[in-house]
């Protein structure tokens, strides 16, 4: 009943679906593998038996699922690992930071046949996917084909939380739920969630976040070697590094930035919009309220040294990670604006303080740990955030002791990486010794994930 309703609505938006994606230029590309015409198995793979197929929809699940990826290699380095994405810049983040490890593929349109025909090319002996990432047809064709699935580093956001439970479709969903093989969740909020749900208690895990148990950016990872100089600013100069802002945040940032320029000279910005297809539209901005702004494509050297405001958009993708190293305080955006906040980590794993506003729902385990062991502030507006970065700026020891207590947060927080390789392990052919996985752990789990 609830299938038949679910492909019905699907087959009647379905040309706009297709409309979509062969009006925007960048769905082009990846057009027919979501459509399920995936290219044969290579021949260097033609000998392997095993597939781990492993779906992550755009950048941020990647970078969270890749050295969960580059583990699963380790311990089974005949397999076939794939890795699909929705985005352009999923596919981007997995050919450079899983080059040798994994292929990429476009995620399947969730139309049975469609999904039916990626399963049969790519022979999956399990599948993995990242933070409740649902598609009943994928995961209902799984189970037929007694193929088991695995959520790994699962949440449900709030708003999530409360559509879902929906009389209307809360019958649906945990059907679907019940089609998963284990629910390996961020948090223990995450993991009731999921059994209120409708998940078999038996198949959730509370295994934690492994974004903890991201390494340190590396210019090998993917990334670029990004310095003071190569913005053009000089290492005398102080960075407030905002990322992953969204429209209305910038406006906010830049305007906390102009109340400080007088009282700290040497302070240059740098804002890195979420989308940087925005970053004209962000320059322009900056350029109405009559700073001095410049593109990280198009700097130069020296460029955007001296005093007085400065303003670099960063426009270059894969950077930003390894640009929160050159800061002395950091923002988070998506906080700001209801959208749910971004990686709150990435500046933390630096050492540095991080500031974001009210709106972490997509965040809220991590920005609650910061703040309590004091190496996050939340801010509120122009005006809080103007008077919390003042209160930093102004006070060299505050500044290095937030850093440090952030940074502790991420030390102490991770194992969530080891967690689910090891019970990911236990779907998967071949031996894996007790002191990997633990023996009690393997018997419980396999006795219990059958599809």
């Amino acid at each position: 009943m609830w299938y038949l309703l679910y492909n019905s609505l699907l087959l009647l938006v379905s040309p706009i679906i297709l409309f979509v994606l062969l009006a925007k230029q960048r769905c082009r590309r990846g057009l027919p593998q979501r459509l399920g015409l995936l290219p044969e198995r290579p021949p260097e793979s033609a000998g392997t038996t095993t597939c781990i197929w492993i779906h992550a929809v755009s950048l941020g699940e990647v970078v969270a699922v890749a050295p969960l990826v580059r583990d699963l290699h380790r311990r089974y380095p005949e397999a076939r690992l794939v890795v699909s994405t929705v985005t352009e810049t999923g596919r981007e983040a997995v050919e450079q930071r899983l080059e040798g490890v994994a292929e990429h593929r476009y995620a399947p349109l969730d139309f049975p046949w469609v999904v039916n025909r990626a399963i049969d090319l790519l022979k999956p002996s399990l599948y993995v996917f990242v933070e409740t990432e649902l598609w009943p047809n994928l995961l209902r064709s799984l189970r037929r084909r007694s193929i088991p699935s695995v959520l790994v580093n699962g949440r449900l956001s709030t708003r999530s939380f409360e559509r879902q439970r929906l009389p209307v479709i809360r019958d649906f969903y945990r059907t679907m739920l019940n089609m998963i093989s284990c629910c390996l969740m961020q948090s223990e909020r995450d993991a009731q969630r999921m059994i209120e749900l409708g998940a078999d208690p038996s198949r959730v895990r509370c295994t934690g976040n492994i974004k903890f148990d991201q390494p340190v950016p590396q210019a090998a990872a993917g990334g670029t070697v990004v310095s003071k100089q190569s913005l053009g600013v000089t290492e005398r100069d102080q960075l407030l590094v905002a990322g992953s802002t969204h429209p209305g945040e910038e406006e906010a940032v830049v305007g906390a930035y102009q109340s400080l320029c007088d009282e700290f000279p040497d302070l240059c910005l740098v804002l890195a919009p979420r989308h940087i297809e925005r970053a004209a539209q962000v320059e322009q901005m900056v350029r109405t309220k009559g700073l001095a702004v410049s593109r990280r494509s198009t700097v130069s050297a020296g460029s955007m040294s001296g005093t007085g405001p400065r303003v670099v958009v960063l426009d270059t993708r894969g950077e930003l990670a390894l640009l929160y190293r050159e800061a002395v305080v950091a923002f988070v955006g998506g906080t700001l604006v209801p959208v749910g906040g971004h990686n709150l980590l990435e500046p933390a794993v630096w050492g540095k303080p991080v500031l974001f506003g009210p709106h972490t729902d997509h965040c809220a385990e991590v920005a609650a740990l910061l703040l309590n062991a004091r190496g996050g502030r939340v801010v509120e507006g122009t005006q809080g955030l103007t008077q919390g970065l003042r209160e930093l700026l102004g006070n060299a020891a505050a500044l290095k002791q937030m850093g440090q207590a952030a940074q502790q947060v991420v030390l102490d927080n991770q194992g969530a990486l080891k967690r689910s390789a090891e019970i990911i392990a236990t779907f998967l052919p071949g031996p894996v010794s007790s002191a990997e996985t633990g023996g009690a752990q393997r018997q419980d789990l396999s006795s219990r994930h059958s599809p």
